[in-house]
């Protein structure tokens, strides 16, 4: 690319649709389209994400069913296994903020949990090729894959310190499912799949509200104007699949029932699925 000097600034530029602009400019920013096509570097990987508190803190009653059919099914579907924190992140997020603690320390804390669960979750996989790696090992993804590896991350997307402040209070909002959307969407994966101990979605908590109906399906921005409540997924995550490229829906299952990780994939719906409507 050619190097050209601004005549009035006099600074050098480098020859691009993006030479001399404001990267904050929001007309520069709403006409600036690029006609390529996302890359996607594992279409054919599903990213898995197994719940801390719903799956992992049930111990063994609950993770070794959901380890047995993930095994199962590794020579049939690439898979990177995303765990979440459950409890003891709850616990440590509760002794941080009545110590005053900033958002960000408080999210490196619950990366912490996160990590421990991946821990268990890569052991228990590794005689079936699970692996435990970090973020900084994504650009490694391919060459674990060809070795018949099953990855298996925490959670906590890696803002860290970097924390985005919440609206209010000061729990982070981006936490491990979002972590397991992002990382879906910048691999390209196939399907981002929420292993929980519910059927799907539902209208409220079924743990605590016997009047609730199951959602089997509902666009992410319906599901927001919605407001309800509860929700079994981080309210985050509906705000980013309406940005997304790649994932343009996931899906929530119920990884207590047999048969129902195989299922959701094999592409069967058999949770509830969010979809982007917007």
């Amino acid at each position: 690319m050619a190097l050209l000097r601004d005549k009035d600034s006099q600074r050098l530029h480098i020859e691009s649709r993006l030479m001399g602009e404001s990267l904050v400019s929001q007309s520069f920013i709403d006409n600036l389209r690029y006609d390529v096509k996302q890359f996607r570097s594992f279409p054919d990987v599903a990213v898995v994400k197994i719940g801390g508190q719903s799956i992992t803190d049930l111990g063994a009653r609950g993770v070794l069913p959901v380890i047995r059919e993930i095994a199962e099914n590794t020579g049939k579907h690439r898979m990177i296994i995303s765990t979440g924190g459950g409890t003891r992140s709850r616990h440590i997020y509760a002794i941080a903020m009545e110590l005053g603690m900033p958002v960000g320390i408080i999210s490196k804390l619950g990366q912490s949990v996160s990590e421990q669960n991946a821990l268990m979750i890569s052991t228990l996989l590794s005689p079936h090729g699970g692996i435990k790696i970090g973020h900084d090992d994504i650009p490694k993804l391919g060459g674990y894959f060809a070795q018949g590896c099953t990855p298996v991350i925490h959670g906590i997307p890696p803002y860290g310190y970097w924390e985005h402040p919440p609206k209010e209070g000061s729990i982070p909002p981006n936490r491990t499912d979002v972590g397991a959307f992002l990382l879906a969407e910048v691999i390209g994966a196939r399907q981002c799949i929420f292993i929980k101990d519910e059927d799907g979605l539902y209208t409220d908590n079924p743990k605590k509200n016997q009047e609730v109906q199951l959602i089997p399906r509902i666009g992410a921005g319906a599901l927001m104007d919605l407001n309800l409540d509860d929700l079994i997924v981080e309210r985050t995550v509906l705000e980013l699949l309406q940005c997304a490229r790649s994932i343009h829906e996931i899906q929530i299952i119920n990884g207590l029932k047999p048969g129902f990780i195989s299922r959701a994939l094999d592409g069967e719906h058999v949770g509830t699925i969010i979809f982007k409507d917007r």
